[in-house]
């Protein structure tokens, strides 16, 4: 059965020990009405990964908080108003959804550091497809690997409690843990690590890292005319280097032609550079298959349920704890038309630092990503928090 299907748990009492925050230099007490849009939303939409989401913060009450994982709203927080959610009927309508919201929650405008509302930046991601195969041949030559077996990935949590959330990965190197290979380290045949697919276009495989997570339909081999997703698994610890900024810097490009279509029109144009470009870029993700059981829902995100398109966003977990309902108020992609929304922060991202800095999930396919790669838009976010509960917080 799908998450929202399932029952919730029943609640759990806070122990003693743990009394709700009082404050927090992050928020600030808002109104309802201060959210620009919120009366026209949608929220309807919002109402099934709602209990998906009520169920699996539920299910972490009791347990300690992870050293390694982002930081996750406070269960016993949730609890009252996620049994409540389980007296609306399966499908509410959207004035029934917003009268709930506003009922058990309160809006808490998030602040810059110097006490303001945070204005960020809200970007978009998308989940795109591929064609690959399994064996390498022919026009597929570009491969999405797995796992390395010799990739260390070190929980320094788990060693200095200050560093919660902070990893690194590397390799054995005699008795040292040095830096894993680069990306042009790991083309090299005795390093490279099992393909799952080979793609055929360099710029669709590049694309698929970058947003960590994608579909591949299966074009000659076996498998052939099926569809797998590869989810994000891990990565190799190196940062990001744009490589539009590196065709920009050599003078290969305009600042304004450095799009997902530009560079991909360069790599036609120069097919023995194509390497070189990429190269520019050290990072490389793994991936892990899943099977896509329902072609409608988005791959999963940092807390395991599947994200929903416009519902779902990659936020910063030291300030918006994971699992927790936000209003987003930015604009369409490329425009000054207004898209406020009732979210989700079910996801993280590298480049997701900072107050009111999201990424937005905008869906599947290419339709998804031509949205998604003209967003670059302001933002304003307010946290929906249980009213009684203290200001938004983690679990402690």
């Amino acid at each position: 059965a799908p998450e929202s299907a399932r029952p919730l748990p029943p609640p759990v009492p806070r122990p003693a020990h743990l009394p709700p925050v009082q404050s927090s230099k992050h928020f600030a007490k808002a109104s309802w009405q201060q959210l620009p849009g919120w009366k026209t939303d949608p929220v309807e939409k919002l109402w099934r990964p709602f209990l998906a989401n009520c169920r699996s913060i539920i299910l972490r009450t009791g347990r300690p908080a992870s050293t390694s994982a982002p930081q996750m709203a406070d269960p016993y927080a949730w609890q009252q108003t996620c049994a409540a959610a389980r007296e609306l009927p399966p499908a509410p309508t959207a004035d029934a959804v917003r009268a709930f919201l506003e009922h058990w929650l309160q809006p808490w405008s998030v602040r810059d550091p110097n006490g303001e509302q945070a204005t960020g930046l809200a970007t978009s991601y998308y989940e795109p497809l591929v064609h690959a195969s399994r064996e390498r041949g022919g026009d597929y030559q570009w491969p999405l690997y797995s796992v390395p077996a010799d990739l260390l990935t070190i929980d320094l949590g788990s060693l200095y409690p200050e560093l919660a959330g902070k990893r690194i990965r590397g390799k054995l190197d005699g008795k040292r843990v040095v830096p894993y290979d680069t990306r042009s380290e790991i083309e090299r045949p005795e390093r490279q690590p099992p393909a799952i697919v080979w793609v055929n276009d360099p710029i669709d495989a590049f694309f698929l890292q970058v947003q960590g997570t994608g579909r591949a339909v299966l074009d000659t081999g076996p498998g052939q005319g099926s569809t797998i997703r590869l989810a994000y698994a891990d990565h190799n610890g190196h940062p990001y280097v744009s490589i539009g900024k590196w065709l920009i810097d050599r003078g290969e490009l305009t600042m304004s032609q450095a799009s997902m279509q530009g560079i991909r029109a360069w790599a036609r144009k120069n097919p023995g550079r194509v390497k070189e470009m990429l190269n520019a870029n050290p990072a490389v993700v793994f991936f892990r298959e899943e099977a896509v059981l329902d072609p409608s829902e988005g791959p999963k995100g940092a807390m395991g349920l599947p994200l929903t398109p416009l519902r779902s966003l990659a936020v910063d977990p030291s300030i918006v704890p994971l699992g927790t309902p936000v209003f987003l108020s930015t604009t369409q992609p490329n425009s000054k038309q207004p898209l406020n929304v009732a979210a989700l922060a079910q996801d993280t991202g590298a480049a997701i630092k900072g107050p009111a800095r999201v990424d937005v999930f905008w869906g599947f396919g290419d339709e998804a990503g031509e949205m998604a790669g003209r967003m670059k838009q302001p933002s304003r976010l307010w946290v929906l928090w249980p009213k009684g509960e203290g200001v938004p917080a983690p679990a402690r």
